[in-house]
């Protein structure tokens, strides 16, 4: 089985636990210490939060502040559209901050927040029903449009 780490620098670990927890995701106790934490996303994919001190260990150069530029955006599948508001929902009463409107499809839906640290994370729900290859490339042929030229 292959296994996704996701390490993220946060300033304030025990805030950023706190935020995790409050969605949901249980912490894995085996892989913490006073500068890490662990986040069980799935049974693959775990989120490290490290502090800045931990993190500056595994990188050269500096630790980019992610309240000021984005560098990556997260993406968590939903089972449905109810799911991805209620996260957002837990999100922003946990502490997080709206990032981009909802992007409403049809077949696909999602929304997108901060975290306290500034990490940008989406949730976003797909029709398995409504998703067939001509979907998809429907789909892919709209979000190309909206991106910047």
């Amino acid at each position: 089985m292959r296994m996704i780490f996701v390490n993220l620098p946060v300033k304030d670990l025990e805030a950023s636990k706190r935020f995790f927890t409050s969605l949901g995701f249980p912490l894995n106790n085996q892989f913490a210490d006073e500068t890490c934490a662990s986040v069980v996303i799935e049974e693959n994919i775990t989120v490290m939060l490290l502090t800045h001190e931990k993190f500056s260990q595994f990188v050269t150069g500096e630790i980019g502040d992610p309240a000021k530029a984005t560098s990556s955006l997260f993406c968590l599948s939903a089972s449905s559209r109810e799911e991805v508001d209620g996260f957002l929902s837990k999100a922003l009463a946990a502490g997080a901050k709206p990032w981009k409107p909802a992007m409403d499809y049809g077949s696909m839906y999602g929304i997108s927040f901060q975290d306290p640290e500034g990490h940008v994370w989406e949730v976003m729900w797909m029709d398995p029903a409504m998703i067939d290859q001509g979907e998809i490339e429907r789909t892919n042929a709209e979000l190309r449009q909206l991106e910047p030229a």
